[in-house]
């Protein structure tokens, strides 16, 4: 029994090169409302961070001001990616005298912060590769994000395209690393295993993937964990390893209460999808039973849809949002289903493939 309590995903922090540019990305096709910013006109002279919001999910997209510092390092070594998945939590001391007694690396020791708008406590530890998890107590704040954070101009208006909350946030691991990070989850954190499928489950005939989902007590945080199991070719868990350098955050799944209208809207800000071979939906009501929604209009927008004993889940991804073919985000709507679309992996991992082919790295195992 943990001495306090993860109440949610906080935020997740991204390391980009022009956090500015980013953030108009953000906004613009992605619809997040830009809510609070810390820079040179905050007193910071070496990070530029603007916080975006939707709902529950919270944004931050930070950059370096000056050379030689280490967000600098880590987008030269990874390319744009998310650099820390956050916690909010009852007690950030406890939560990280914990972890660290339980065997986590600490990167910070707990800090009071403060400002005119109350004062909040942070706390980080090391996870897989280069990525990290700070907890985050707000229970004396009420600012906009946490002290430090300027709030935004409200009057800028961006346009909501339904995201709620985050679903899961899932990690990529080079061969053989899986288990010791899942070993780390349930060490660390007493979580449990929630799902897992392997390579008998997930695979094309080009290459699989094994995969385990780590939850937490109350099953609010769910964090799968990927590795590449061997192929005829480079699945794209290995693309993402050999282009990030190693293990992190391959996608964060965003959830929907109305899938068909989210997309619409993405689509129409310009957010490019994987697509989807119209003979998927063939048998698509054979497989996974009736459904409320127009099975045109999903094939039309290219939406995956996966069962299991208590419902079903509909799901799309996204293309690389940058230029190294590493993150990508997953917009989801779950309609009883607790599924992670295992009925899904075989079109999803075809229709990477031929994104890999495009970019000429569905290349041979070595």
């Amino acid at each position: 029994m943990n001495n306090y309590k993860i109440n949610s995903f906080d935020h997740c922090e991204l390391y980009v090169g022009n956090a500015k540019q980013a953030a108009h990305y953000y906004k613009n096709a992605l619809g997040f409302q830009p809510v609070g910013y810390m820079g040179l006109e905050t007193g910071n002279r070496e990070k530029v961070s603007y916080v975006m919001k939707q709902n529950k999910v919270q944004f931050v997209l930070s950059s370096p001001l000056v050379s030689g510092t280490q967000i600098g390092q880590h987008i030269d070594k990874h390319g744009d990616g998310i650099k820390d998945v956050s916690f909010s939590v009852d007690n950030a001391e406890n939560a990280w005298k914990e972890t660290t007694a339980r065997g986590a690396k600490s990167v910070s020791e707990p800090k009071m912060i403060e400002d005119d708008k109350g004062e909040a406590v942070v706390a980080t530890i090391k996870t897989y590769g280069d990525t990290t998890h700070t907890f985050v107590e707000r229970n004396n704040y009420n600012g906009v994000f946490l002290p430090g954070y300027e709030e935004m101009d409200s009057n800028i208006t961006t346009n909501s395209v339904g995201i709620i909350h985050i679903d899961h946030v899932v990690g990529n691991q080079p061969d053989g690393i899986m288990q010791p990070v899942c070993d780390f989850y349930e060490k660390v954190f007493g979580w449990h295993r929630f799902w897992s499928v392997d390579d008998k489950d997930l695979s094309t005939e080009y290459s699989s993937l094994r995969s385990i989902v780590m939850a937490n007590e109350n099953e609010k945080i769910k964090m799968p964990i990927n590795e590449p199991a061997d192929g005829l070719k480079k699945s794209q868990i290995q693309e993402f390893v050999d282009y990030y350098k190693g293990a992190g955050v391959q996608h964060v799944a965003l959830s929907t209460k109305n899938i068909i209208k989210t997309v619409k809207k993405l689509r129409s800000n310009g957010v490019e999808f994987l697509p989807t071979p119209t003979s998927y939906y063939d048998t698509l009501t054979e497989r996974v039973g009736h459904l409320q929604e127009d099975i045109n209009i999903l094939a039309e927008l290219g939406i995956l849809v996966d069962s299991d004993d208590n419902g079903y889940m509909l799901q799309i991804f996204t293309k690389p949002i940058q230029d190294r073919p590493t993150l990508f985000y997953e917009i989801i709507q779950r309609k009883g289903s607790n599924s992670f679309g295992k009925g899904n992996f075989k079109a999803l991992f075809e229709s990477i493939e031929r994104e890999q082919a495009l970019r000429g790295k569905l290349l041979p195992n070595d």
